[in-house]
């Protein structure tokens, strides 16, 4: 039970650290464009990341995202030394990535080290290889159909507004900016708060295996993650908001200005972009990186503006962040599991 109850708190405290990463992207741009202050734009963002946990539940009737996180793992590898050696990995390259201003893959660390100390604990054997090479698609995938996306809706916008007087269209990029940052918030609730609820909801389910569940409080009760209790998403939210409010600006100043310098129509394009690339990847079940998604998304409204807008030297800097965060956090795990397992 102790062992357990480590878990979840480590698995809050590192929703807590994410909060430093992935949620300050999702209002970076609405705050450098001054739409929202940062504590507007925190509680703004909190407000539809519960949304987005009514319509997971409600509307979509399940949280996918959070069981392709669980299956990252063979089940019956899956202990709780395990979760943990690959929890303390992710915080760890959490906090080092942050220091640094580095704006990484929560998501991908999460994965990198839960996979990681099941190596460590019974090799190959024991992850989900098809699962996992999905998922490392999708650094590439992510960021691109961000860009993309963020490209043809600044194209769109500027089309239809090219005869509107610079003033007034500016003034209704702005109020657009709360509607793009609410919808851009969902996503990013309905992606990146469910691979904390996986890891607790894993955690739980290992916990009550072999055991007579009727013997435990109800809510460390659980046998299937589509039945995860209300407590795990309430306290994943909670955590995030509070990590945003906390440290999250370090990051944010790297989204919101040195990637570009964003005007109102280019947040708006951005937000919007990352939306729309967040409910493919929801629909997909596939966990991203709302870090990914929206540095894509400022990268392809920035473009559309002129390409030398975009600090490319800044984004080269990301992208290697990126693609050893996996490996990395993997490793990290591994050594981690040789003295907790």
């Amino acid at each position: 039970m102790t062992l357990l109850i480590i878990i979840i708190l480590l698995a809050l405290f590192f929703d807590f650290i994410n909060g430093f990463h992935d949620a300050a992207n999702s209002i970076a741009t609405v705050v450098s464009t001054k739409v929202l202050t940062p504590f507007q734009a925190v509680l703004w963002a909190a407000v539809f990341n519960f949304v987005a946990f009514f319509i997971a539940k409600y509307v979509i009737g399940e949280f996918g995202i959070a069981n392709t996180v669980a299956k990252t793992v063979l089940p019956q590898f899956i202990t709780l030394n395990v979760i943990l050696a690959g929890l303390i990995a992710a915080i760890i390259w959490n906090l080092i990535t942050w220091w640094f201003g580095i704006p990484s893959s929560s998501s991908h660390t999460l994965i990198g080290g839960f996979a990681g100390a099941a190596i460590a604990h019974s090799g190959l054997q024991a992850i989900h290889s098809g699962v996992i090479a999905f998922i490392a698609i999708f650094i590439v995938v992510a960021p691109v159909l961000g860009m993309i996306s963020g490209s043809i809706i600044s194209i769109i916008i500027l089309h239809i507004s090219k005869k509107s007087r610079p003033s007034i269209a500016n003034k209704c990029f702005k109020r657009l900016q709360l509607v793009s940052s609410a919808l851009l918030s969902i996503g990013h609730g309905l992606n990146d708060s469910q691979k904390v609820m996986g890891i607790i909801g894993i955690s739980l389910i290992t916990f009550n295996a072999g055991l007579n569940s009727a013997t435990l409080p109800r809510w460390l009760q659980l046998s299937d993650i589509k039945d995860i209790p209300d407590w795990i998403p309430f306290s994943c939210f909670t955590a995030i908001a509070l990590g945003t409010m906390s440290g999250g600006w370090k990051i944010m100043k790297t989204m919101g200005n040195k990637i570009t310098k964003l005007t109102a129509m280019e947040g708006l394009s951005a937000q919007t972009a990352g939306a729309f690339t967040l409910y493919i990847t929801e629909m997909l079940k596939v966990p991203v990186s709302t870090t990914h998604v929206i540095t894509g998304s400022i990268m392809g409204a920035g473009a559309v503006k002129r390409i030398s807008a975009v600090r490319w030297g800044v984004t080269k800097n990301l992208i290697v962040a990126w693609f050893l965060t996996i490996p990395v956090s993997a490793l990290l795990a591994a050594i981690i599991y040789s003295f907790v397992g």
